[in-house]
């Protein structure tokens, strides 16, 4: 489905009833990256998944890109979905954009899962890193793109032993355009840091993370965990980055459980 937000075409899928759960994607894949998650929990909830801005089947516009930019197209989405609040999931910048998307619409929030994320700005090394990878993008295409991000959204043991899904997280990362994949580097790089926001955060919160993971490893989550008011932590045994995609069983009943104690108590 696609729908007209803040200017362009948004790609998305809406499926199931009940709870509503939004499902924020990492960099540089799509929505295609929660079909596990769609599949195991549409039967009890209502699903929402999107491709951002540059992502995947929606528009790619080349100019600037955000992380506050990426939260009105969600929250747009929402407005046209008539979804006035619910649980969000988002992984790495899906993540970052949900700090972006808490500062402006707290409001819209029932309760956030943060996964494979980090709450602190990039370093000076890091915004390096990613002007570095703009450049490889810009002059040579996706494909080695999907070379260097490989290595580090999955286990060693994924990318030896699981060629079906390394060629998924592929296809997902060489299917986007140029202009999202460097918007995107961008907009990550010049993000706040969110650790003065973690104790404001009042909704409830689980935080997860893979034990494998590298570019937000368990420490990074922990560090999360233990500012927000009452968060708890689970870190998901044998993932690295890609949690959701390597372990998505264990992923899968972490959000039930979560989502599922709040949409009882909201009827309580």
């Amino acid at each position: 489905m696609q729908a007209k937000i803040n200017g362009i075409s948004i790609a998305y899928h809406d499926q199931g009833s009940g709870f509503p759960i939004v499902f924020v994607h990492a960099f540089p894949l799509s929505r295609m990256m929660w079909a596990p998650q769609e599949d195991a929990l549409v039967r009890d909830f209502r699903i929402v998944t999107l491709d951002l801005r540059g992502h995947g089947e929606s528009d790619a516009p080349l100019w600037h890109y955000s992380l506050e930019q990426a939260a009105d197209d969600v929250r747009g989405l929402l407005d046209h979905l008539a979804i006035p609040h619910a649980v969000f999931v988002g992984l790495s910048m899906g993540g970052y954009i949900l700090f972006a998307f808490y500062r402006r619409y707290a409001e819209r929030v029932k309760g956030l899962v943060l996964a494979d994320t980090k709450a602190q700005a990039d370093t000076t090394e890091g915004k390096q890193a990613r002007f570095e990878m703009a450049q490889i993008a810009y002059k040579q295409g996706a494909r080695p793109i999907a070379d260097i991000m490989i290595p580090k959204l999955l286990s060693p043991a994924t990318t030896q032993t699981r060629p079906e899904l390394v060629q998924r997280v592929r296809t997902m990362i060489e299917g986007n355009e140029i202009s999202g994949i460097a918007g995107d580097l961008m907009a990550m790089a010049a993000r706040p840091d969110s650790l003065p926001l973690l104790d404001q955060i009042s909704c409830p919160t689980q935080v997860i993370v893979g034990e494998l993971d590298l570019p937000t490893p368990p420490s990074d989550a922990k560090l999360m965990a233990d500012r927000i008011p009452d968060a708890r932590l689970t870190i998901i045994p044998g993932a690295a980055h890609l949690a959701n995609l390597e372990q998505p069983e264990l992923f899968n009943e972490i959000v039930r459980s979560f989502v599922s104690t709040l949409a009882s108590n909201r009827r309580d």
